[in-house]
């Protein structure tokens, strides 16, 4: 990987841990100059302070001044990965209008705007990743608010690809991963979530945020790949 986004400059939105953080430091291994953007500026200094290389910015993908006020700050850029993404679980008797509204705020409407205000900014070369997620295409009660967030980026990713030809706009669709976002289950409560899901998925195993950082390497690196969605869920569908 080394080398090949050498000279290049990537933005990656998101939090100092997980999908972001795997993200920055494979960006960072393969020669690109990173930003990290996120609403708390705190934390992503705290988990980048020995990373020399990456430079930290506030942004809030629910908040268009925010991001226009970034594209400002940063001009010229190759790259931009949104992987910000605000659940809304729950079977509908249980759903709520802010709650949904947020989930496509964040995951939809957000990188909609990351495109308007930094798309002028890109050379033909340039591209964007965004991130969807298995549940748009495996379809279960609890997860209706993240499966049709989900769907909707694909949607996204596919039209952007088209109107802001050449830049490419790709989405990658992760899988169950172990990010820290199943700690709620607790840890007995994860293990057994996580055992099962390994014995059902045709790989064998739940994915990493290596996995995942990989899948965006390949996006970002891939001069003839757009429009795509990426599925790095080990199968899951299929069960």
């Amino acid at each position: 990987m080394n080398g090949l986004l050498q000279n290049q400059t990537v933005l990656v939105v998101g939090r100092g841990s997980g999908f972001a953080r795997a993200i920055v430091l494979a960006a960072r291994a393969a020669g690109a100059a990173v930003v990290a953007a996120g609403r708390n500026q705190e934390a992503l200094k705290a988990a980048y302070a020995d990373e020399h290389e990456v430079s930290v910015e506030y942004l809030d993908l629910t908040d268009d001044d925010s991001i226009a006020s970034l594209s400002g700050r940063l001009g010229a850029i190759d790259h931009v990965v949104s992987t910000g993404s605000a659940r809304a679980r729950g079977r509908i008797a249980d759903l709520h209008r802010d709650e949904v509204r947020l989930s496509f705020d964040t995951k939809v409407i957000g990188p909609l705007m990351l495109a308007r205000y930094f798309a002028p900014r890109m050379s033909a070369g340039g591209s964007f990743v965004i991130f969807s997620g298995v549940a748009a295409v495996k379809i279960s009660v609890g997860t209706m608010a993240v499966a049709i967030t989900n769907a909707a980026a694909d949607a996204l990713a596919r039209s952007l690809a088209l109107e802001l030809a050449p830049i490419r706009v790709n989405a990658i669709s992760p899988g169950v991963v172990d990010t820290g976002a199943w700690d709620a289950l607790g840890e007995r409560g994860k293990a057994k979530y996580f055992a099962d899901m390994s014995a059902r998925n045709p790989v064998r195993r739940i994915g990493t945020v290596g996995d995942i950082a990989d899948a965006v390497m390949f996006a970002l690196t891939s001069s003839f790949l757009t429009g795509q969605t990426l599925h790095i869920d080990g199968g899951e569908p299929l069960t």
